[in-house]
């Protein structure tokens, strides 16, 4: 199949081509356009045309081409799916929860509307805040979950006004690829736009001075580059960046349930997901039980192609992804004791066993730092301050959990952990009416929720005097 960018509502060939390699093989399977420059100017120019008229299209309009677009999704899911799965990795059914997840959010979108909002409306005056669309947004998507990060910036920014260039990861643009084959027929030129570079042309789309807004889903390292690219023109900025998300068992909390839920959070996608629980602390006699139980399961995961159906565990999305793996591996065996997995599988893909390493000190790398893999440590306590304490030490304050039969005490443990949202006895639940952000170095913003849409905004206030 032929892949191709979507610029000024014309599907063009790159001005070179990168290869697309499939994880599970660590072969290229696919080749995808990549823009340069010059097409990152005539993308810029050509939303900057489009912006002024999108802008005043009707609500109504702009929610139709959401509820559109998600059909057109759900129609064509197991295609997408699938594609996802040859060129992130994720096992099929992980794929299809991606493109649900996907549907679900652009549906969402559509039903919602930003009306004025009077602030004041008195005898002698009356004061009314606006949104008005901010103007040219770039959109930054990771490579674990191309369609949904994408369609948690598409959907807002475009329902708001904005017009909007995607630039996904190099590594994973076929999805998005193809998705711009659709739009191409659904919007006019300009308003959706899709840029495949190798890395290069983020700083210049956070730098370009017609560019309004970046929203950005990536590591913290990447947050910062950004950051700093768009100092220059003070655009605005949603920035969600990496986390190293604890779960906190309390002394009353039940292995047999919580084990299977912890695993499951810490080995979706492989590990390579935001909000994954990346370390576990547990009351000192609770630890060995709690391995004892992640260890069974590590053994009954099946581990494979993610094409092949009763596959439960893909492999690590990329070469460099891996081998940043494989060294913390070597220097964990040196800092705790692993009880599951640890080792890297043979074969030519990227595989890497799930792996439970237990009696690590707080100064261990694969603690102080979010590894994005299939290793989870166990931490035990003897004291729940100095347990919360040790879990706030951390620079990254995305998400968490706490773990308990007393939901109340949950609840009054789980306000003293600085993330941006924690669970109470559940892992990853992200509707999306509720907004989600970090705090600290996971980030700046909000996605999801009116508050979501809103970012993608500019407040304006009319402050007239009456009589």
């Amino acid at each position: 199949m032929t892949y191709r960018l979507l610029i000024d509502g014309a599907l063009v060939d790159g001005a070179v081509t990168v290869e697309v390699v499939n994880p599970a093989t660590g072969r290229p399977f696919a080749i995808a356009p990549r823009a340069d420059v010059v097409q990152l100017e005539r993308a810029v120019a050509a939303a900057k045309r489009a912006f002024p008229t999108w802008s005043r299209t009707r609500w109504a309009e702009r929610q139709a081409l959401l509820a559109a677009i998600a059909d057109v999704l759900a129609d064509k899911g197991e295609e997408f799916a699938r594609l996802l799965t040859q060129e992130q990795g994720k096992t099929l059914t992980e794929a299809r929860g991606e493109m649900e997840g996907t549907i679900a959010a652009f549906r969402y979108f559509a039903t919602l509307e930003l009306s004025p909002r009077v602030l004041r409306d008195t005898a002698t005056d009356r004061i009314v805040e606006y949104r008005h669309p901010l103007g040219v947004v770039a959109a930054i998507v990771p490579w674990n979950y191309p369609l949904l990060m994408l369609a948690l910036k598409m959907a807002p920014a475009l329902l708001a006004g904005n017009t909007l260039i995607a630039k996904p990861a190099p590594t994973t643009p076929l999805a998005t690829l193809r998705l711009g084959e659709i739009m191409a027929e659904m919007v006019p030129a300009g308003v959706f736009q899709i840029l495949i570079d190798e890395n290069d042309l983020g700083p210049l789309l956070a730098a370009h001075p017609d560019i309004a807004h970046v929203s950005l889903t990536g590591s913290t390292a990447t947050g910062r580059m950004v950051m700093g690219a768009a100092s220059g023109t003070l655009k605005r900025l949603v920035l969600e960046l990496g986390g190293n998300d604890a779960a906190l068992l309390l002394d009353d909390a039940d292995i047999a349930s919580v084990a299977p839920k912890i695993f499951e959070s810490a080995m979706a996608n492989a590990g390579q997901v935001c909000f994954a629980i990346k370390r576990v602390y547990a009351p000192r006699a609770l630890v060995g039980p709690l391995c004892d139980a992640l260890t069974e399961l590590a053994r009954a995961a099946v581990i494979g192609d993610g094409m092949i159906e009763g596959t439960t565990m893909g492999p690590v999305h990329n070469r460099a992804q891996f081998d940043k793996l494989a060294a913390l591996l070597d220097k964990t065996r040196g800092e705790g004791r692993i009880v599951a997995g640890g080792e890297v599988l043979p074969g030519e893909g990227y595989f890497i066993a799930p792996t439970v390493v237990r009696d690590l000190g707080d100064d261990a790398l694969v603690v102080r730092e979010e590894q994005f893999g299939p290793i989870l440590p166990v931490l035990g306590y003897d004291n729940l301050d100095d347990a919360i304490a040790r879990i706030n030490a951390s620079e990254y304050g995305l998400g968490g959990s706490v773990w308990t039969r007393d939901v109340e005490r949950g609840i009054a443990v789980a306000a003293w952990i600085e993330s941006g949202t924690v669970w109470v006895n559940k892992p990853i639940d992200l509707p999306f009416d509720i907004p989600v952000g970090g705090v600290k170095q996971s980030g700046m913003g909000r996605q999801q929720g009116m508050a979501g849409l809103e970012e993608f905004t500019q407040p304006r206030i009319v402050n007239a005097a009456l009589g």
